[in-house]
C-alpha cells in the first residue's frame, strides 16, 4: 500500500495593475477601492506578491519581516525590501492577493 501526501491548492485573488503615466501610479481594485500599489498593497498583510508574466515574485516586505522577527534582520533590509517591491511593481503586472473575504487593508506592522 502506498499513501501519497495529499495535494493543497491555494486559490487567490489576482489584482490587475492599473497604470496611469502621468501620475506615474500604479493602483489596483481592491475591496477598498482604488488603492495605491506603492503604498497600499506593499504594506498589506494580504499581499502574497506581484505577478510578473507566469511567476509570482513573494512580497519583500514579508519576507524582511519574517527576517526581522527571527532575529536575523535589520531596518535597512526592511528599506531594501520596500525598493525592490517597487521595482517588482515595474516590471509586474498584477498583485497576488490572498483576501477571499474582501475584508480589504490590513496592515503588515
Amino acid at each position: 500500500m502506498m499513501i501519497s501526501a495529499a495535494k493543497t491548492v491555494l486559490i487567490m485573488k489576482t489584482l490587475e495593475f492599473v497604470r496611469d503615466t502621468k501620475k506615474d501610479r500604479v493602483t489596483v481594485a481592491c475591496a477598498d477601492g482604488m488603492v495605491s500599489v506603492s503604498s497600499k498593497c506593499a504594506y498589506c498583510r494580504h499581499c502574497t506578491g506581484i505577478v510578473t508574466g507566469k511567476r509570482v515574485a513573494p512580497s519583500p516586505q514579508r519576507e524582511a519581516l519574517e527576517a526581522i522577527r527571527r532575529g536575523s534582520g535589520s531596518d535597512e533590509g526592511l528599506m531594501t525590501a520596500a525598493m525592490m517591491f517597487n521595482m517588482l511593481v515595474r516590471d509586474g503586472n498584477a498583485v497576488a492577493c490572498d483576501d477571499d473575504a474582501d475584508t480589504g487593508f490590513l496592515a503588515l506592522y
